[in-house]
């Protein structure tokens, strides 16, 4: 079965098509902005235009127009090749990826949230989450990453506050998507915002 993985959560844009768990082709760039605009074209660049049997998506958490970039993208394609979809919170794919470089151990995620927040989760040996994911701010964060080595875009900062650990300084890439546990995925498409929104409903009168 053919796959076709996408995630634009943060700062990264990747896409890339597996044919079982063997990495066909992928894309991945560092854009900041602009991941509507270049994630079709990047998944346009692979082989048959990416087209495959299952069109998995980034949930989440991180930037909140980057996540449903992903997941609209991935709605789009699977209703016109008539393809089955599922996600994948993106820590999880970090930390996979995380055990994959610094040996298959557990890790603590630290990943850049909103107002100044990090979005932390801790994962076991076998790449599962074994803490909630939060939403903290940085000295929040430090004493609840439990684990040795940190990966993630703010794993330098808070290994710096703590004055211990190994830092890893990943961002999602869909083409490490056959690191992941398939425990991991979920049928569902629905984003992972990590934190509650902003803005309240007033309550009742």
């Amino acid at each position: 079965m053919r796959t076709l993985v996408l995630d634009c959560s943060t700062e990264a844009c990747s896409a890339a098509l597996l044919d079982g768990h063997e990495l066909v082709d992928g894309r991945y760039e560092l854009l900041g902005r602009g991941h509507a605009e270049r994630l079709v074209p990047m998944i346009a660049e692979l082989p048959d235009k990416g087209r495959a049997q299952r069109v998995i998506a980034g949930l989440g958490p991180g930037s909140f127009t980057g996540v449903r970039v992903a997941i609209a993208t991935a709605r789009a394609l699977a209703f016109a090749w008539g393809s089955d979809t599922s996600g994948f919170p993106t820590l999880a794919l970090v930390a996979a990826m995380a055990r994959k470089q610094a040996g298959d151990g557990p890790v603590s995620v630290a990943m850049k949230g909103g107002h100044g927040e990090w979005f932390v989760e801790n994962f076991d040996a076998d790449g599962e989450s074994s803490t909630p994911l939060a939403s903290l701010a940085p000295g929040e964060a430090v004493g609840f990453a439990s684990e040795q080595v940190v990966a993630g875009n703010m794993a330098q900062a808070l290994v710096s506050l703590r004055g211990a650990g190994t830092p890893l300084d990943i961002l999602p890439d869909a083409r490490a998507f056959a690191m992941l546990p398939a425990s991991v995925l979920v049928d569902r498409l629905d984003p992972i915002y990590g934190r509650g929104p902003d803005a309240k409903l007033p309550g009742a009168a």
